[in-house]
Order: structure tokens, then sequence, then C-alpha cells
């Protein structure tokens, strides 16, 4: 199994779009920081190969295209002020860059939503992230992000 393939059940038939367009930006950002692959290169090969695609004999729900490039081209265009927030809401010893690859794809679409989609709650956003990391991990991971995302929500947001 890829390093960025969930090790749970992913969104299938009946999940909302959005959160299918959500795991889906999650593995884009992380095939592009590991792998080196341009955004349009990226959004191309997604939105032709795996959105609403039948993975490993189950078949997925569409994502929601417009979103996940959204959130993709989002995260690329606004990471010099994404990352420093998320370095600010985490331990010294373990900046972003130090951080798991599929981890910090995580936080850095989460961190996207809580800057710019002000139309989406932060409980909303926190707890769609939390599930995509619980796809992807068993350990504690999912609670180091739902941690990181709440205290960045509450630094950049109004209560909600």
């Amino acid at each position: 199994m890829p390093k960025n393939a969930p090790k749970k059940q992913s969104p299938k038939t009946g999940t909302n779009k959005r959160s299918t367009a959500r795991l889906a930006a999650v593995q884009a950002l992380y095939q592009m920081d590991v792998g080196g692959t341009t955004l349009k290169t990226t959004l191309e090969q997604f939105t032709a190969h795996h959105l609403g695609s039948e993975v490993e004999g189950e078949q997925y729900l569409p994502a929601d295209a417009d979103f996940f490039h959204q959130i993709v081209a989002g995260v690329i265009d606004a990471q010099l002020e994404i990352d420093p927030i998320i370095d600010a809401s985490l331990t010294d010893k373990w900046p972003v860059s130090r951080i798991d690859a599929t981890l910090r794809a995580i936080m850095r679409a989460a961190s996207f939503e809580l800057l710019r989609r002000k139309d989406i709650p932060a409980n909303v956003v926190i707890t769609e992230y939390v599930d995509v990391a619980k796809a992807f991990f068993e350990d504690d991971a999912p609670g180091m992000v739902n941690a990181v995302l709440d205290a960045i929500a509450k630094k950049t947001g109004p209560a909600q």
C-alpha cells in the first residue's frame, strides 16, 4: 500500500462530496510534496484519474472537483503564510518541515480552509480533517491534528 493511501476505509457512497474532495486534496498535496509534481500536473491527474474512481475494487463517491481545486491551489498560493502558522502551533522541536508528509498535507489543507474559507465553520473544518487523519493513522496523530487545528482556529478566527 502506498504511504499516502488511507489505512482505513475512505469516503465512499453516501459521504459528502466535500469530504471526498478534502481527502483527495490531502493525497494530491502529499504527492506534490514528496514527488515534486507541479500543481498543473497534479490537478490534471487527480481530476482525470482519482476523483470518483474505483480504487482497489471500491467505488468512491465523486468529489466536489471545484472544492478540491480550491484547496490544492489555495494551499500552494498561501503556503508561505500557512507554514509559519502551523509552526507556531507545533512544539518547538517539531516544525512543520519535520513532521510526516501526510500530516503536513493534512495540516496545510485544513489551515488553508481555516484562514481563507471563513464561510465554513472552524469546527466543521477541524472535524473533517481529524477524520482524514484517522483514515491514514491509527496512533495519536489524529489527536495532534485536532490540537494543532484548534490552536490555529483560536488564533485566526472567531470562536465557533
